[in-house]
């Protein structure tokens, strides 16, 4: 049977609407997820005594300022002045192995926060934050936290939230400063699209974090 152009056209066009809405549906039920728990202030923060840094390289590739990490670093050091968390556990990977050239995330951000004036007994520093999943899960399992305030910029923070959420911790998160680079923060928010799509496939999935390494 010859399909007519209206039929061909409606078989082209349902699947793509259907992947549509499944992305725009995932993002909004974790923003819905997350509403109200992310503060840009730290005068409308309450205290938690764990604060939760998620890391990123501290230079992009080409060797520039990463300001995403310059700004989840002074938003850290920034709560830990106003007594607003106690200790942080600084979460990333060590990538300074890689032929490509990479950067050892948790040395760096321990180091900047040091030159914030954060007193190095009061940081953690967790090698096994190579995905959010595993930095969430470990602060319960590992480091057996409960509560946590989250450090990173909002749209990373509302899926951070929904994850602790998955997983019995009470979380909420203090938002940092985007890039003032446009066209970075569009491509890191427009990624953020199909990083909660790939959320919700691991929460159907069953999907568990991996730890390799202890604290140092």
């Amino acid at each position: 049977m010859k399909l007519t152009r209206k039929q061909i056209l409606c078989a082209i066009l349902t699947p793509i609407i259907a992947v549509i809405i499944a992305i725009i549906g995932c993002y909004t039920i974790v923003e819905c997820m997350s509403w109200g728990k992310t503060f840009d202030n730290t005068a409308d923060i309450p205290h938690c005594p764990v604060g939760l840094l998620l890391g990123t390289s501290p230079r992009v590739p080409n060797g520039d300022p990463n300001f995403y990490y310059i700004n989840r670093i002074t938003a850290t050091a920034n709560l830990y002045k106003a007594n607003k968390i106690d200790k942080i556990i600084a979460s990333g990977g060590d990538y300074s192995s890689r032929p490509s050239g990479g950067y050892n995330e948790l040395i760096a951000m321990r180091d900047s926060l040091v030159a914030h004036g954060v007193p190095d007994s009061v940081i953690i520093l967790d090698y096994d934050g190579t995905r959010t999943l595993n930095s969430i899960v470990k602060a319960k399992e590992i480091y057996g936290v409960d509560c946590i305030t989250i450090i990173s910029q909002e749209y990373h923070n509302e899926r951070a939230i929904f994850l602790a959420s998955q997983n019995g911790i009470d979380a909420i998160g203090y938002n940092a400063k985007p890039s003032h680079i446009i066209t970075k923060r569009i491509k890191n928010e427009g990624r953020e699209f199909f990083a909660r799509v790939k959320l919700f496939i691991d929460v159907i999935l069953g999907e568990k974090p991996k730890f390799e390494t202890k604290e140092k």
